[in-house]
């Protein structure tokens, strides 16, 4: 499969700025597309509300720049039912989820799209995606679908990015936590440095631990943070755990895409 190479902005890249006939002639080339997916749900009291959407769209369209592949829009709501019992937090249910990613994957898998790559920004949709992606193969194998035999999804979440990972212990340590984290706070701050006016020092946050319903998760993690200290967090971090991540998910892709 081609790949279609570098582009120096955003404009060529964006699926929601292409016209249909412009989308026919990329398919002659590269039947790939990444797909953006995040969460709207609470980050602890100095963390954006829209955090897990913003960090996967801005790492997408990275990789987007670096390989001349096509976005699509951002997802911007996840499975965050653990995470309602925190004002502003919105979410889908499982089967939910699980039926949006379905139509997704039917819906450009229609066009002739062989190669479906979201890049996740909440760990809360790991399991649905998987199961979404199975019924999905099955699905375009009912329905006659041309490409069913070469469909293939992928999902990979930007935090765990080998190199994201690995920076994100060296800077922060312990304090990096499983949510509202550091790294990920650091990386909004990057995008939209507005965000930076929340920034204050906070008590130590409660530890890490289990994930249950909504009202076990919010007197387990009072203020909404799982062992995380994102007052660590900084712009100049949040640039360089961008560059990170797109490097390693630009690699992941191009093998992806080669049918590796």
């Amino acid at each position: 499969m081609a790949i279609p190479g570098p582009v120096e902005n955003d404009t060529s890249i964006r699926l929601d700025l292409r016209s249909w006939n412009e989308v026919e002639d990329y398919l002659h080339s590269c039947k790939g597309i990444i797909l953006p997916i995040g969460s709207t749900e609470q980050h602890g009291p100095t963390g954006a509300i829209g955090t897990d959407a913003i960090t996967a769209e801005a790492v997408a369209l990275e990789v987007g720049l670096r390989t001349g592949v096509l976005v699509g829009p951002v997802q911007p709501f996840g499975m965050a039912e653990h995470h309602l019992g925190f004002p502003g937090t919105i979410s889908l249910k499982p089967s939910t989820l699980l039926a949006v990613i379905h139509d997704l994957v039917l819906s450009l898998a229609g066009h002739g799209f062989e190669r479906i790559y979201f890049i996740n920004g909440h760990g809360g949709n790991i399991a649905t995606a998987k199961a979404a992606f199975a019924q999905s193969y099955g699905t375009a194998k009912s329905i006659g679908l041309p490409v069913a035999s070469k469909l293939r999804c992928k999902f990979v979440s930007w935090f765990m990015a080998p190199s994201v990972f690995r920076e994100a212990r060296k800077l922060y340590g312990d304090r990096e936590g499983q949510h509202a984290t550091p790294s990920e706070i650091a990386l909004t701050f990057h995008l939209e440095p507005s965000l930076l006016q929340k920034k204050r020092p906070l008590p130590a946050p409660a530890p890490s631990g289990a994930i249950n319903g909504p009202d076990d998760f919010r007197r387990r993690y009072p203020d909404g943070r799982m062992g995380s200290d994102p007052f660590l967090a900084s712009p100049q971090d949040g640039a360089s755990l961008l560059n990170k991540a797109a490097t390693d998910l630009t690699e992941d892709l191009v093998a992806f895409l080669e049918g590796q």
